[in-house]
C-alpha cells in the first residue's frame, strides 16, 4: 500500500492506494499489448476526441484537482492552478497535434511520376510512462496522452509521492469514455516494478522525467535486448538541470533581480526549469544580490492552504534532508546571506537560501539541489559569464538579462541549452509556445509541448504503389 502524505502537515494522509507487484506489472502489460491491437487502429481523429473531452471535463473540475495538488505535492494555489491549465492544455494541444500528424503524410512527399506514394505515422506499441511528482498532474497528463493520441497503450507508473493524483487523472480519462485497457495504472516502487516493466520484452519504448541517474539507468535498461524482443525500445527522457540566470552589466537590474526569485524560489524551487545558478557581472553583483536578498526575505513560508503565502514544503523527509545536507555543504562553499534555516512548521519547510561567492566548481554551483537554493557568483566580463554558465553537465533552461544586442546574440549562439529566455525568468514554458526539453545530462531534447513531440510516440511508414 501507498501511503501519500500531505508535505504541509506531515502527519495528515491524503489517500492510499495500492501497490503493484510484479505478478500485477505483467498483468498490466498483457493487458496493454491486448488492447493495443484495437486502440492502434482506431482513427486519429477519434482518439484525439477523447483528449479533448478530458481537457473539457478537467476545466470544470480544474478547482478539484487544484486542490489535490496543493494537499498531496504541496503547491501553492498559483502553482497548482498553473498545473491543472497546464495539463488542460497538453490534451488540447496534442488532440490537435494528432488530427494534423494524420493528414500530413502526403504533403510532404515530392510527387513521382508514374507512382503513388503515401507516408503514414502510426503508432509504436506499448509504453511505459514514469511521470516526476513535481508537476504531477501536467507532466503526468502530457506524456500519458501524447502516446495515447499516437495510438500506443501505456502502463502507467506514477512517483510514489504523488499516486492519488494520477488515480483521479486515469479516472477521469475513463470517464470520458477511453477504452477500458489504454492506459494501465501502475503504481508501485521502481525497485519493485520500475525497472521490471522497462526491461519487459513487450514494451516499445520508455517515457521518463524525473532525476538524471534514475534516467541514466532506465536507458541503460531499456538498451537492453530482452529475450523474444524484436525491436530496439526508444527512450524519451528529461533528467532535470542546473539552470542559470546570466546578468549582464547593461541589464534592467530590477527585472533580473525578480526574475532570479522568481525562478529559484517558486515551488520551492523544485522544478527541473529552476534558477539554481545566477551568474551575475561583477560591476552589478552585490546590487543585484542585495535586492535578491530583499525579495527573498519577502516571501512568506507556509502551509499552502493558506493563501496569503508564497511558497510551501518541500515534497517528503528525504528530499528535506537532502536540501539541508546541501545547505550544511554551502556553508563551507559560500556565504549564506539569507535562509539556511529549517521552519519550525509541522511539514518540510525549508527558508529560502541565497548562497553568496561560490566558486565555479563548487558542488553547489555543480549538483541539483532540487530546493529553495541558488548559489550566486561574479563574472568578470559576458564571455567569462557564457563559459560559466555552459560548465555544466545539464543543459535544460536559461535566461540573459542585457540590453546589449551583441550580448543577446551571442547568447542566443552559444548558452547551450534547450530553451533560453532573454529577459525574463527561466521557469514557466507555455505548451506550443515554448517547446520544452533540453541538452547533456537534461536528457532527449524532447519538446515536450512542442510540434514534433508526437513523432517521438510514431514510426512512420512509406508506402509507394505503382500505376
Amino acid at each position: 500500500m501507498l501511503v501519500s502524505l500531505n508535505p504541509s502537515r506531515s502527519d495528515q494522509i491524503i489517500g492510499k492506494v495500492a501497490k503493484a507487484d510484479r505478478s500485477w506489472a505483467e498483468k498490466a502489460i498483457q493487458s496493454a499489448a491486448q488492447t493495443f491491437r484495437s486502440w492502434s487502429k482506431t482513427p486519429a481523429v477519434q482518439r484525439a476526441e477523447y483528449l479533448l473531452k478530458g481537457a473539457a471535463t478537467l476545466r470544470r473540475r480544474k478547482h478539484e484537482f487544484n486542490a489535490w495538488l496543493m494537499l498531496e505535492a504541496g503547491k501553492s494555489r498559483v502553482e497548482a492552478d498553473a498545473d491543472t491549465a497546464e495539463a488542460i492544455d497538453f490534451l488540447e494541444y496534442y488532440a490537435r497535434q494528432m488530427i494534423a500528424l494524420s493528414g500530413r503524410g502526403e504533403k510532404e512527399l515530392i510527387p513521382l511520376a508514374g507512382e503513388h506514394n503515401e507516408l503514414h505515422y502510426i503508432p509504436l506499441g506499448v509504453g511505459i510512462v514514469i511521470p516526476p511528482w513535481n508537476f504531477p498532474l501536467a507532466i503526468m497528463a502530457g506524456m500519458t496522452t501524447a502516446a495515447v493520441v499516437a495510438g500506443n497503450t501505456v502502463v502507467l507508473k506514477p512517483s510514489s509521492q504523488t499516486p492519488v493524483i494520477a488515480a483521479k487523472f486515469v479516472e477521469l480519462m475513463y470517464g470520458c469514455g477511453l477504452p477500458s485497457g489504454v492506459i494501465q495504472f501502475a503504481p508501485g516502487s521502481g525497485s519493485e516494478i520500475g525497472e521490471y516493466l522497462v526491461e519487459h520484452p513487450l514494451a516499445q519504448f520508455v517515457s521518463f522525467t524525473g532525476s538524471r541517474d534514475v534516467g541514466v539507468r532506465i536507458q541503460e535498461l531499456s538498451a537492453r535486448v530482452a529475450p523474444g524482443q524484436i525491436w530496439l525500445k526508444r527512450f524519451v527522457g528529461e533528467l532535470g538541470g542546473k539552470d542559470s540566470i546570466l546578468v549582464d552589466a547593461e541589464a534592467d537590474l530590477e527585472a533580473a533581480a525578480r526574475g532570479i526569485v522568481a525562478s529559484a524560489f517558486g515551488y520551492s524551487g523544485q522544478k527541473c526549469s529552476a534558477c539554481s545558478r545566477a551568474i551575475v557581472h561583477q560591476d552589478v553583483y552585490e546590487t543585484v544580490l542585495s535586492r535578491c536578498k530583499e525579495l527573498t526575505q519577502a516571501l512568506k513560508v507556509g502551509d499552502v492552504t493558506d493563501m496569503t503565502v508564497d511558497t510551501g514544503p518541500v515534497i517528503d523527509r528525504a528530499s528535506f534532508q537532502k536540501i539541508m545536507g546541501y545547505i550544511d555543504i554551502a556553508k563551507g562553499e559560500g556565504r549564506i546571506v539569507t535562509g539556511g534555516k529549517a521552519l519550525p512548521l509541522q511539514g518540510y519547510f525549508i527558508e529560502p537560501t541565497i548562497v553568496a561567492d561560490a566558486a565555479r566548481d563548487s558542488r553547489i554551483m555543480q549538483e541539483e539541489i532540487f530546493g529553495p537554493v541558488v548559489a550566486f557568483a561574479s563574472c568578470k566580463d559576458f564571455e567569462e559569464g557564457l563559459a560559466m554558465v555552459n560548465d555544466s553537465e545539464y543543459g535544460l533552461t536559461g535566461s540573459v538579462y542585457s540590453n546589449n544586442r551583441e550580448h543577446i546574440a551571442r547568447a542566443k549562439a552559444e548558452f547551450h541549452v534547450g530553451n533560453l529566455y532573454i529577459n525574463r525568468k527561466c521557469t514557466g514554458a507555455v505548451v506550443g509556445v515554448h517547446p520544452f526539453g533540453g541538452f547533456n545530462m537534461s536528457g532527449t531534447d524532447s519538446k515536450a509541448g512542442g510540434p514534433d513531440y508526437l513523432l517521438l510516440f510514431t514510426q512512420s511508414k512509406a508506402i509507394s504503389e505503382l500505376l
